[in-house]
Order: C-alpha cells, then structure tokens, then sequence
C-alpha cells in the first residue's frame, strides 16, 4: 500500500464504555444550551451520533419525547433472550420426541 492510500484511511477508534454518570454529565451540558452537541462531542473526544444518542434517551427516559425508557429497552432485551432460549428447548424436545417415537416402532 502506497503512503498516499494509507492517508486516506483512519483507524478506527477503539470502542469505549463510559458510566452513566459520565453520559448525564455530558447529557446536563448539552441540554443548558450554551454549547451545541457537536461542541460538546468534540470537547469531550466524543462522537457526536453517540451524545446525540444519549440526549434523546434521557428526553425519552424524562418523558419528554415518545419511545422506549432504557428500562423497557432492558426489558424487551431480556424477554427475547428468553423467548430465543425457550423456543431451542422446544426445538431439543420435538427431535427427543421423535427420535423417542422411533425407537418403539
């Protein structure tokens, strides 16, 4: 690869988590108004679709705006997970009931 196709590429950022006090910090700062999201984003290094994220789950965990609270989110999570895992047990005991149901033939 040539220096000049190289530059055109960054590396990606490596993931980071951050804690729910540190995202209703940043939340705090961009609802007082002095700073647009995209300033406070850059200030603190971060993306800027991921603050945008952040202020509109707070406006929706708030009730300011319609749509799933984090609460319900977790919940909705959890129910398919348990719904995945019920229906392969399904799945397990149908293939033991026919395998069962060969044998005493």
């Amino acid at each position: 690869m040539s220096t000049m196709e190289s530059m055109g590429k960054k590396k990606p950022r490596p993931r980071r988590s951050f804690t729910p006090e540190f995202k209703a910090e940043i939340v705090e700062l961009c609802r007082r108004g002095d700073r647009m999201i995209g300033q406070v984003a850059w200030d603190f290094d971060l993306t800027e679709t991921a603050v945008r994220l952040w202020v509109n789950g707070a406006r929706v965990d708030g009730g300011e705006k319609d749509g799933l609270t984090s609460a319900e989110r977790d919940e909705l999570a959890r129910l398919r997970r348990e719904n995945r895992r019920l229906r392969e047990d399904v799945e397990v005991l149908k293939r033991a009931t026919a395998f069962f149901a060969k044998e005493t033939l």
